[in-house]
């Protein structure tokens, strides 16, 4: 099993439900709050590590009450913590997510914080374990220089960048001529790419952007259609795991942490898909992002159970 390491984002979640999403101007009634760990990063390091990954997560919090979030979290799933840099200039960042109780829709608002202020000389620090690593895994909730200057260290050693495009901002054609795959959802891949991505042949077109820029694999979420998948000539949409969704917030990122954590193991790329299918189906069935991630035994025993 190759090591790998998870450069990104913590966040701290502030979770309300309520009937409906409110409109501008609007206050709802909320039914329940949540305070939990949370950032894109964050949750796809939970999830790979979880899934059995030997795994480091590299980010940056506040020296505050927030960041006590993250340390207990991981010393509570007994995750390396040499990847965390803090700081007093900033307060650790925040998430505000509405999710509507009945459709499980959700808006977030996202503070970055700390994590969007990783200096060059921190990322340099992180050397020994890139140069040992095979997989790298980013997303752009961090500070994009520093994730220019991670992917440029990963080419230097050879191993893998993986980049999940979320939340969506420009990136330019220099950093994608160095990524090894990239991850996007349908919205954003339309957002990168300017192609509606709804089918196959959308799908197609819109790996073929990515292709001229450089990457070699096309991963495309497309929620409850299943996984756009293009590698080596083949292409194909990996159907989802029908299941009763409670909470999708953390949908992406459990997918993304269990590609991360199957192809840490030498899983090709549709048995690694297939994977993270199925801890993406598990981890909707529970409220929350980082709680709702599940472990190891639990996904092949879902896997089993599908076959």
């Amino acid at each position: 099993m190759g090591k790998v390491v998870v450069f990104g984002s913590f966040v701290v979640d502030l979770m309300a439900r309520s009937p409906h999403l409110p409109v501008p101007g609007e206050t709802v009634k909320g039914s329940m709050f949540k305070m939990g760990p949370g950032g894109k990063g964050f949750n796809q390091c939970v999830a790979a590590h979880k899934a059995g990954a030997d795994v480091v997560m590299v980010t940056k919090l506040g020296k505050d009450s927030f960041a006590n979030v993250a340390t207990d979290t991981m010393d509570e799933l007994r995750m390396p913590k040499d990847g965390l840099f803090f700081t007093e200039e900033t307060e650790t960042g925040i998430a505000l997510i509405l999710v509507d109780e009945n459709t499980s829709q959700n808006e977030i608002i996202i503070v970055p914080g700390a994590c969007n202020t990783i200096t060059d000389a921190e990322v340099d620090s992180i050397e020994e374990r890139i140069k040992e690593s095979e997989y790298v895994l980013l997303q752009l909730e961090v500070n994009q220089d520093a994730n220019e200057r991670v992917v440029d260290m990963v080419n230097r050693y050879g191993c893998k960048v993986i980049v999940n495009t979320a939340p969506y901002s420009q990136i330019s054609d220099e950093f994608l001529s160095k990524v090894y795959m990239v991850t996007p959802n349908e919205v954003e891949a339309e957002e990168l790419t300017g192609v509606h991505v709804e089918d196959l042949e959308s799908a197609h077109k819109a790996a073929e952007y990515f292709y001229e820029k450089g990457v070699e694999k096309v991963i495309i979420t497309l929620g409850s259609r299943g996984v756009f998948v293009s590698s080596d000539g083949k292409e194909e949409i990996v159907p989802a795991f029908k299941v009763d969704a409670v909470d999708t917030t953390g949908a992406g990122d459990a997918f993304n942490g269990g590609l991360l954590a199957a192809l840490s193991k030498g899983k090709d790329i549709w048995e690694a898909v297939r994977f993270a299918n199925g801890l993406a189906a598990l981890s909707v069935q529970k409220l929350g992002t980082t709680p709702s991630m599940p472990k190891l035994e639990e996904i092949e025993a879902f896997l089993e159970e599908h076959k």
